[in-house]
């Protein structure tokens, strides 16, 4: 038996944006193998930043006394904060698919999907397989944690960010194995909670992926607080409950749990793309144009499946533009990825967008560089960051690059408290391509918010607009 839909949809994350009410005159269905809200409701970063939040209560608690305030945190309670957070998605999760299921003209396919043909599928459902044709098809199947094969970690029962958040109890003594966001994020929500965690990377600093300078800083900042082995490799572990990492540089280290995080891979395996002509590039990343459209007719696919660039806010953009392109196939949308800002939800946060300066150096732009440290200005003040103190090296920091032969802006990188919000303007600025010169005097910012410490580095960049390369 065969059913035939006017779109089906692989994947209920980003993909769920794609089916709504303007496409009811269809007959689509909705294909998930598992929870509908995807990695970010159910796996990713919506339940993180619920752990991530009391994480950064309990350094706040702890660092009370240096504002004069006499406060500790006590301890989190692992359970408590689990079952909030769990039952919170869990219920989003649930009721998402039940809105989709009872819209009239969606069917939803709980099971895994592969495919036999040119827009082709054989479904596999707990009672068995069905086959689907359809004229169009949107894959959007998301990513998956990468685990290295390392003798005896397979063993040893790995935790991955995919159910570190579910697991029933927070471990003593945690391995964090991956330096990137992941990795630092749950670093610093385990080490907040009370564990003791060790994190190795092969890298010479963690967050490799930012301006140098905002690495070395958010490198020193979380030494202070857990145990960071840079420029080493896990070889093997062995034992179990503890477990014994043994690292490269000849030393061993005793945990309870080994949290994987080095990566993540594109879901691609297992849909038998190469029958429906839907080329993988070598990395597993869906091929696609830039209307998001694969190499094979009527095929379409978006987010981490296919981008260059896997954060949620960019799959949601994606989605935008799909569902724009399938309805109105005569004026086809193209998915920009430029000025995609992302940010790390550790202590201390770190936001960026754009260019490094390492590699606005390499692509040979004539930079001016405008920098400002949260500690001169008056609400850093209020944050205790102390110019005069060493900590404050590895506190606060905006740091903006501009191409002096354009005067925009390229590159916007901050490190400390509320980055990820602090980013914005700079975000715009660069969406809209607005000039640097003049942006920081063309509107008020209150006084004495933290959005200071943005205006002073603007003005900081204009001034070295200014100057010229020269007396730069």
């Amino acid at each position: 038996m065969s059913e035939h839909f006017d779109l089906v949809v692989i994947g209920a994350g980003s993909g769920e944006a794609v089916v709504d009410d303007a496409l009811s005159h269809w007959r689509v269905a909705v294909v998930e193998r598992a929870d509908f809200g995807g990695t970010c409701l159910n796996r990713g970063c919506i339940p993180s930043k619920m752990f991530v939040h009391p994480a950064d209560v309990a350094v706040l608690a702890d660092d009370g006394p240096r504002l004069g305030v006499r406060s500790t945190a006590e301890g989190v309670d692992w359970t408590a904060v689990r079952d909030r957070v769990i039952g919170r998605v869990d219920a989003a999760s649930r009721d998402g698919e039940e809105t989709y299921a009872e819209k009239p003209h969606v069917t939803v396919l709980k099971g895994t999907a592969r495919f036999t043909g040119e827009r082709r599928l054989v479904v596999t459902l707990a009672d068995g397989d069905v086959e689907v044709t359809a004229d169009r098809v949107v894959l959007a199947t998301g990513s998956h944690p990468v685990v290295p094969d390392i003798p005896g970690l397979a063993d040893a029962g790995y935790l991955t960010s995919d159910d570190v958040m579910r697991t029933e109890r927070l471990p003593a003594r945690v391995g964090v194995l991956g330096g990137g966001y992941v990795g630092s994020e749950f670093a610093h929500v385990l080490a907040s909670y009370g564990a003791r965690v060790t994190q190795v990377d092969s890298a010479p600093m963690l967050l490799t992926n930012q301006d140098a300078e905002i690495s070395e800083r958010f490198t020193a900042a979380v030494r202070e607080r857990w145990d960071v082995r840079l420029e080493t490799s896990l070889e093997r572990v062995s034992g179990t409950a503890p477990h014994t990492m043994h690292l490269s540089d000849g030393s061993s280290v005793e945990v309870d749990a080994i949290l994987v995080a080095v990566g993540r891979k594109p879901s691609s395996d297992g849909l038998d793309l190469e029958h429906a002509g839907v080329e993988v590039s070598e990395d597993g990343r869906v091929v696609v144009d830039e209307h998001l459209r694969t190499t094979a007719e009527g095929v379409w696919a978006l987010g981490d499946l296919s981008s260059d660039v896997p954060l949620k806010h960019v799959a949601n953009a994606d989605a935008r533009v799909v569902h724009h392109n399938l309805l109105h196939p005569d004026d086809l949308r193209s998915a920009d990825h430029d000025h995609v800002p992302n940010a790390v939800f550790a202590h201390p946060q770190v936001a960026s967008v754009g260019l490094t300066e390492e590699q606005a150096r390499e692509q040979g732009l004539d930079l001016a560089v405008g920098r400002r440290e949260y500690a001169e200005v008056a609400f850093g003040w209020a944050l205790q960051h102390d110019p005069d103190d060493d900590a404050a090296e590895a506190a606060g920091l905006v740091k903006l690059l501009a191409d002096r032969r354009t005067g925009l802006l390229v590159g916007a990188h901050l490190i400390g408290e509320q980055a990820a919000i602090l980013v914005q303007p700079l975000v715009q600025a660069m969406a809209l391509g607005t000039p640097v010169r003049g942006l920081a005097r063309a509107q008020y910012w209150i006084h004495p918010a933290l959005t200071e410490v943005v205006e002073n580095a603007l003005i900081d960049l204009e001034q070295d607009l200014e100057a010229g390369p020269d007396n730069a």
